[in-house]
């Protein structure tokens, strides 16, 4: 089906279904698959037939890659409007789903990476599979991690956020399970009987979860949870460098290695991000400040050629600026975080 729309809403008895339909692109989220499924939410917010919502993929190898980054490359490089318009709807649908009252279930089966976590962290609960890989890569293109992200990360035990964040590490199925990102482990296999089962009785919703659940495997980044906290002890880049360059073990020289490809502002604004996000009370306002840090990040050179060198030109070698953590300053981190003019700034969905 070659005119199929890129989200496919339905209904299934009680339950609403948002299923991702690009499987080409692994999902990826464009503007107007935003646009239609906070649409179907707000459809079904006030809709007594409708007790829960699943967030699904269809065919394909992953629940969801992320944005449309070619997309907002393409925007970035002119006046970024429509960069910026893409961002306030994302923006909106993360905000709705995290602050939605009915239960909503995301299927993390496969990649779920950006854009992807940002549809699969607000939902109440949460399943990983065998198959799922995590990850918020986005410092490699320059950009940072967005769509809630600061809220997120800012909540991960110890300095696992801060060690996400910055590096775009990838972790699996058990890793989110043991970080909370996750609620569930089930079996990939498990998850057609396990959804009907659920529409079947959604009042019985979570004990159906807890049932198809089994024991993961060994978490790997739970092991690696001391060199982490003691190497990403600060919230400053330059003192996260200077610890792994002393430490000089297996992982942290690894580690050191994966930074270096990194763009240095996307991994201080990252940073900060995080940091702030400790604080905040107030996922909207969380919302608020990501939307103003990626409307000035989406034009500046490091988004623009991370891009051009990782997705367009597929060159991997992107020339970073500054190309240093010592020379981004803290003067520029400020600019980058400045308040939008009120007319500029990002909005909820009202009531």
């Amino acid at each position: 089906m070659t005119d199929a729309p890129d989200v496919i809403v339905s209904t299934d008895g009680a339950v609403g279904r948002l299923t991702l339909n690009r499987p080409k692109a692994i999902h990826a989220l464009t503007q107007g698959m935003c646009k239609a499924m906070a649409e179907a939410l707000l459809g079904w917010r006030d809709d007594p037939a409708i007790r829960l919502v699943f967030v699904e993929h269809g065919e394909g190898r992953g629940f969801c890659a992320g944005g449309d980054i070619r997309a907002l490359w393409e925007s970035g490089s002119t006046d970024g409007v429509a960069a910026r318009a893409f961002f306030f709807d994302e923006y909106r649908l993360n905000h709705l789903m995290f602050t939605y009252a009915k239960p909503i279930v995301t299927f993390m089966d496969g990649i779920t990476m950006g854009g992807g976590a940002g549809i699969a962290e607000p939902a109440r609960y949460r399943v990983a599979t065998e198959r799922t890989t995590y990850a918020m890569p986005e410092t490699g293109i320059g950009l940072f991690p967005d769509v809630g992200a600061g809220w997120y990360l800012a909540r991960q035990p110890g300095r696992v956020g801060a060690y996400l964040a910055a590096t775009g590490a990838r972790i699996d199925g058990a890793d989110c399970l043991a970080l909370g990102i996750a609620t569930d482990y089930i079996p990939a296999e498990a998850l057609p009987a396990l959804k009907a089962a659920i529409v079947a009785d959604p009042d019985n919703l979570v004990t159906l979860l807890r049932q198809a659940g089994i024991e993961p495997p060994t978490s790997r980044i739970e092991s690696q949870r001391g060199e982490i906290d003691r190497l990403f002890a600060s919230d400053r880049y330059e003192d996260i460098l200077a610890a792994l360059e002393a430490d000089g073990g297996d992982w942290a020289r690894t580690t050191l290695a994966q930074l270096h490809t990194k763009s240095p502002q996307a991994v201080k604004v990252s940073l900060r991000l995080v940091a702030q996000g400790r604080d905040h009370s107030d996922f909207a306002e969380e919302m608020k400040i990501e939307y103003a840090v990626a409307s000035h990040v989406v034009q500046r050179n490091d988004f623009l050629e991370g891009v051009r060198a990782l997705i367009v030109d597929k060159t991997n070698d992107p020339k970073w600026d500054p190309p240093t953590a010592e020379d981004v300053s803290d003067h520029l981190i400020d600019i980058i975080f400045a308040p939008l003019d009120p007319a500029d700034e990002w909005t909820p969905f009202s009531r």
